[in-house]
């Protein structure tokens, strides 16, 4: 295994994103697109909704 002599990277701004690897931190394609971490898709709102109406339910049905 190879070891680098400076084990962090002062760029990643949070200490557990500095100890880790600099292929685990590099962005990944993901089927051919790359997707932006702060974007949200019609479909991500969707599936939260529809988590969240789920538990909704679950827990007024649990208490009444």
């Amino acid at each position: 295994m190879r070891r680098t002599l400076v084990l962090t990277d002062e760029a990643a701004r949070h200490p557990f994103l500095a100890s880790l690897p600099p292929h685990v931190r590099s962005v990944a394609a993901v089927g051919g697109e790359v997707r932006a971490r702060h974007r949200w898709t019609m479909q991500d709102l969707r599936e939260f909704l529809m988590a969240y109406c789920a538990s909704f339910l679950a827990v007024s049905a649990f208490i009444f």
